[in-house]
């Protein structure tokens, strides 16, 4: 059993696929090649904004927002506690100071009320100028932007989406990805629509952000790539794996994400009784990066984690460490104390994500649930 099957996925699409990979091959255009930008006007019509600007992977995509708005040391940004590492390293390499939040105990998304505690704490100390915010949509469930974005602008702070995970997810049918001043995402393998290799874009309505992206993916290059009016990197989406992306995009957009939703529904359906299940709060839609239960403690779900491996069942622990406890944020001068961060440390002690994607069978969601009844039910009569 896979975790997240991309063998069948490319046994589906694979006439596709070889072809697309084929003409890249005979064509030979593989550095910004025609198929780029024929993919980056498709994810911004898919995500509803102006702009789209591929890059070469989902932590250059948020870098690129930090260059963009220039954000530098003694600014700070916020950033939830239970995320990958990459949503606080790229503010710790624009020198920046990132602040982190606690989640909601629902969604694990980043807590409003949290959020703005820290901002109004920050500004009180006056020790850093509150800059931003980075607000991730996790395991494919949109962070609850549009409260989110209020108190942004009541702060005047930016918003940044970190929608890695969140790619085709929605709030009150307005797509992931469209919420923030800047909004980014991943096309690592594994991600909602992943390529064969690392990718990312980035997303906005403001044209001269967007030509600011374009200039910095490449170089910081002005009207050529010799022609260079800033410091930038190297980030830019092979062509290969745009033509992918382009096959891959059509293949979610017109059943994927559908049937997705399906077998979380079935999940729901035979481990409610049993587990905590994932909520999905009304007018939001996730795309199920993961589909992530939560045990009652630390030693159940690392048991039922054995449980399941015996079983020959995959599974992942997503995150098993908060953010304010990596040793690599220990120079922020920042003492956190884990009394703020209640909700994270029992996430990392008792969250387990399951084999999750388009193509699980349905006869596996009823073994895999199967499986977690038994051993629940056998730590009962213990």
């Amino acid at each position: 059993m896979e975790f997240r099957d991309l063998k069948s996925q490319y046994k589906a699409l694979k006439n596709e696929i070889d072809e697309a990979i084929n003409n890249v091959s005979t064509n030979c255009n593989f550095i910004m090649g025609s198929e780029v930008n024929e993919l980056e006007q498709q994810l911004a019509d898919y995500v509803g904004v102006k702009h789209c600007i591929t890059c070469g992977n989902g932590t250059d995509a948020l870098f690129l927002a930090m260059m963009v708005w220039e954000v530098k040391m003694g600014d700070a940004v916020f950033v939830p506690d239970f995320t990958f590492f990459s949503s606080g390293e790229i503010v710790s390499l624009a020198k920046a100071t990132p602040i982190f939040v606690d989640v909601d105990a629902n969604t694990f998304n980043l807590d409003p009320v949290a959020l703005e505690e820290q901002i109004i704490r920050v500004e009180k100390e006056g020790k850093l100028n509150p800059r931003a915010i980075v607000a991730v949509d996790l395991f494919g469930l949109p962070a609850n932007l549009e409260i989110i974005k209020e108190i942004a602008r009541k702060h005047d702070l930016l918003l940044l989406e970190d929608g890695a995970q969140g790619f085709g997810g929605e709030i009150n049918k307005k797509k992931a990805c469209s919420f923030g001043d800047i909004s980014t995402t991943s096309f690592f393998p594994a991600k909602p629509v992943g390529c064969y290799g690392d990718g990312g874009a980035v997303f906005t309505d403001n044209n001269e952000w967007a030509e600011l992206l374009r200039s910095y993916r490449i170089h910081g290059k002005g009207k050529n790539k010799y022609d260079n009016e800033r410091i930038g990197l190297n980030s830019r989406l092979d062509t290969l794996q745009a033509a992918i992306l382009k096959i891959k995009l059509k293949a979610f957009n017109d059943y994927e994400l559908k049937d997705i939703n399906i077998k979380a529904q079935e999940y729901n359906n035979q481990l409610i009784e049993t587990v905590n299940v994932p909520i999905i709060p009304d007018g939001f839609v996730s795309s199920w990066a993961q589909y992530t239960i939560k045990l009652d403690s630390k030693e159940i779900r690392d048991g039922l984690r054995n449980y399941l491996k015996e079983n020959d069942i995959p599974s992942m622990v997503y995150y098993p460490k908060a953010m304010h406890k990596q040793l690599a944020f220990n120079d922020n001068d920042i003492c956190y104390n884990d009394s703020d961060f209640i909700v994270t440390n029992e996430l990392c002690d008792t969250v387990l994500s399951l084999p999750m994607h388009p193509y699980l069978l349905e006869t596996d969601i009823t073994l895999i649930s199967n499986c977690i009844k038994d051993y629940l039910s056998d730590l009962v009569r213990d």
